[in-house]
């Protein structure tokens, strides 16, 4: 198969589609936070902990499904996956209580991981590493709509109809991808190529991937920067609803700024990175969020208002897409034969900070952007220590 026909529009589009599940499970209800907790009789506190264990599910999710799929092949796990967390979707439109909320997010994002995993898998099963971020970057301008679009569309959902919607709207995105995948997608990973499920083989996987230490670099520094934007999707809704006064029905504009750069680094990256390669991209998407991370310090320390933290913020948030996709491209590379697993821990690590961070912030009383702008500060920080030490000198 040639890489123009790997690469048509159909098989992007439905990868994309498969992609834009997390982000539609994460942004579509950030705007139903105090709805939801109304609804629920519990304070906002304990709705943001719901995300913060969608996000843990995912996390533990990828530690099994990457190995799971480098064993069995890609698309059996992935529609298993899609499947289930459109299953989990709807009945989270009937709870009565946070304890099931809660659960039941915590099993969407465990079945939900395997498609993030996996995709990545697939992507490296067809390409090598330059083409694969080209190719990672064509897929993060698709899945790039649901952020765009999911807070906003989450928020007229609340508006006019009632935050159970939200879910339906989820369930049906997972029905359609499962379609999809059934009929577009191909196996990639061959019998031939496959690995054993077996404790030893996943555990010595495992250890071969931690004892590289440019490969924890690629890692940390792709999750420490998650971890920052997971402190701005935990409290970015009370922050700027609570405090700020954005009515709920336009919170999903200001969230457009946010992926409006991020849009805009996913498409130099596709046209720059077979020039300048994906570690120089890595690089200068590093440098662009430290530089955002030391203005919103500043914006905390001085208290320069709403503007100099929403355009601090969108430049910050829009360096992720750069920043994983180049690192995840260069861990792919350097173990083709088990991509599922390699996949599978970066993606734990990315989503086990951002859920660690998140967890961190809600635990943080919000009556100022302070405890938020602080935290995504230090992310950034720590995460261009561990590229510089861990991967940078190791090159």
């Amino acid at each position: 198969m040639s890489t123009a026909k790997k690469r048509n529009f159909i098989f992007i589009a439905t990868l994309g589609i498969l992609s834009m599940l997390p982000p539609l499970g994460v942004d579509m209800y950030l705007p139903s936070f105090l709805n939801i907790a109304r609804d629920l009789q519990v304070d906002p506190e304990r709705v943001q902990y719901t995300l913060t264990f969608f996000t843990f599910g995912m996390a533990a999710g990828q530690l099994f499904w990457g190995p799971v799929g480098d064993s069995y092949g890609r698309k059996p796990i992935i529609l298993l996956g899609v499947i289930i967390g459109a299953v989990a979707a709807f009945f989270l439109t009937g709870v009565n209580s946070i304890e099931n909320f809660t659960a039941l997010r915590f099993i969407q994002g465990f079945f939900g991981s395997a498609p993030v995993v996996l995709v990545g898998a697939l992507l490296r099963d067809l390409f090598d590493k330059n083409e694969l971020s080209k190719t990672m970057s064509m897929i993060t301008l698709v899945f790039m709509i649901a952020p765009l679009v999911a807070p906003i569309i989450g928020g007229y959902l609340v508006l006019f109809f009632h935050w159970h919607s939200i879910f339906y709207v989820i369930c049906a995105m997972g029905i359609l991808s499962a379609i999809l995948v059934f009929f577009i997608i191909p196996e990639t990973h061959h019998q031939d190529n496959r690995i054993p499920l077996r404790l030893n083989v996943v555990v010595r996987n495992f250890v071969t991937l931690w004892r590289r230490k440019e490969v924890l670099g690629y890692m940390f520094s792709s999750g420490l920067g998650f971890g920052g934007l997971f402190a701005f999707l935990t409290a970015g809704s009370i922050v700027y609803i609570g405090l700020y006064g954005v009515p709920v029905d336009q919170f999903g504009y200001f969230f457009m700024l946010n992926i409006g750069v991020m849009t805009l680094g996913s498409v130099i990256n596709g046209r720059v990175v077979h020039r300048v390669g994906a570690e120089r991209m890595l690089q200068i998407g590093l440098t662009v969020q430290l530089i955002a991370g030391i203005w919103l310090l500043i914006v905390a320390c001085f208290d320069l208002g709403f503007w100099p933290m929403a355009l601090g913020i969108a430049v910050f948030v829009g360096q992720n897409s750069l920043i994983s996709s180049n690192a995840m491209a260069s861990i792919l590379e350097k173990f083709p034969t088990m991509a599922g697993t390699a996949n599978s821990v970066a993606g734990s690590v990315r989503f086990g900070l951002g859920a660690t961070v998140g967890s961190l912030v809600a635990l943080m009383k919000m009556d100022s952007a302070a405890p938020m702008l602080f935290t995504m500060g230090i992310c950034v920080i720590v995460a261009v220590c561990c590229y510089y030490f861990l991967t940078y000198r190791s090159l």
